[in-house]
């Protein structure tokens, strides 16, 4: 059996993965506006890039429980380096080669959307499984990276274009396919642990469905990607509409500061979570999303909508790992397959979060600070469900 010091290699590969998913999920949207100047590629028609991403990562968070016992989590994660890091390249020659930019640029973001859909499922159980002394700090940590990874894509990225020209895109893409490819070889090297749940012990779907502790995880996964989502999609939109700032500063202290917020929750948590109870955390921080919701809905004043939306990225920074974690601690034969319906959760929160705020903005005239505060109801529900588990904790002590 390998030592802990081994393992500790295998989750600083996983801290890379999530910063891999990071750039999936951030690099191209950051070109909208080119792909639509370079390629004549109407708004409308681009925006499906976003659905198309989730869209597949959402299938492949629904199909992996059939593949990954069979192949195993090691050749599943080199699985989804290696389509990432093909994703990045192609995109910086497919949409010019194909009949079609649009339909060029679909098939590359399809292959980098598989590899974010499986370190999605895999990354998280992958580092519960490391024999660590303490699951939810780390596990908190690794959910931080994620937070990183997006902050450094729009900076990295930003700085390329300043100094080269958003012309030379196409080097920054096959750039970005770098990272996938160093972790690749990482995950070569280092030791795998086994999943638990994932042999012949592990639980089926109805017996996850009857138990009623993962019903309840499955709610928190759902507010969890729509808390955090609902204010980072709009941050930007928010800033430069609703309060009347600038896009460059909209951009730095909207999204970007949401990103380095949530980050530092969780690495904040990652250090000294030992001495603190993770639900009463979670509680406590559910309160005070709630109360960001509050603020963003109903000020006018850009200084303190724009603080709403910093303070948001602290107070939602804790759910998704935290769930992650409870879940993990409570349900101990759930394996692959209940990440994955985990994950399809949190991506149905990630999408359903900034579509009902969108869509409810409309009904109000294009007002955003009304959509907002409707989705106040994903951190209540969050709260409501915190309190139902630390119930059902209690009463399964006393028995």
């Amino acid at each position: 059996m390998k030592d802990k010091n081994a393992y500790n290699k295998t989750i600083y590969a996983c801290f890379l993965g999530y910063v891999v998913q990071a750039i999936v999920n951030n690099f191209a949207p950051l070109l909208f506006i080119t792909f639509r100047q370079e390629f004549c590629i109407p708004l409308k028609q681009i925006t499906w890039l976003i659905t198309i991403n989730f869209g597949v990562q959402l299938t492949v968070d629904a199909l992996s429980p059939l593949f990954v016992r069979r192949i195993g989590a090691k050749a599943a994660m080199i699985s989804a380096f290696a389509v990432s890091a093909a994703g990045f390249v192609s995109l910086s020659f497919l949409p010019d080669i194909m009949p079609s930019a649009f339909v060029g640029l679909m098939v590359c973001v399809s292959l980098y959307a598989i590899g974010g859909g499986l370190l999605e499922v895999l990354v998280s159980p992958i580092v519960e499984a490391c024999p660590t002394d303490n699951k939810e700090t780390a596990m908190a940590l690794l959910h931080s990276f994620y937070c990183w990874g997006q902050a450094g894509t729009v900076l990295v990225s930003t700085v390329f274009f300043a100094v080269a020209g958003v012309s030379h895109w196409r080097v920054l893409a096959s750039l970005w396919a770098v990272i996938p490819l160093v972790t690749l070889v990482m995950f070569i090297k280092v030791p795998m642990p086994a999943l638990p749940g994932d042999d012949d012990t592990g639980m089926t779907l109805p017996a996850l469905v009857r138990d009623k502790r993962f019903v309840i995880f499955m709610v928190m996964m759902l507010c969890a990607g729509a808390c955090e989502l609902t204010v980072s999609q709009w941050a930007s939109a928010f800033a430069e509409a609703g309060l009347h700032v600038s896009k460059s500063t909209g951009d730095l202290l909207g999204p970007m500061g949401f990103a380095l917020f949530m980050g530092s929750s969780r690495a904040l948590f990652g250090k000294f979570g030992e001495r603190l109870s993770l639900t009463r955390f979670m509680a406590a921080s559910a309160v005070a999303c709630i109360a960001c919701y509050l603020l963003i809905g109903l000020t006018d004043s850009a200084a303190a909508g724009l603080a709403g939306c910093m303070l948001c990225g602290f107070s939602v920074g804790i759910f998704w790992p935290g769930t992650f974690s409870l879940a993990a601690g409570r349900i101990k034969n759930g394996g692959t397959l209940m990440f994955a319906l985990f994950a399809l959760a949190g991506d149905l929160g990630c999408g359903g979060g900034p579509t009902l705020a969108g869509r409810l903005s409309g009904l109000f005239g294009d007002d955003l600070h009304k959509g907002i505060l409707c989705a106040c109801i994903f951190p209540v529900i969050m709260l409501v469900c915190v309190y139902l588990m630390t119930r059902h904790t209690e009463r399964e002590t006393k028995l």
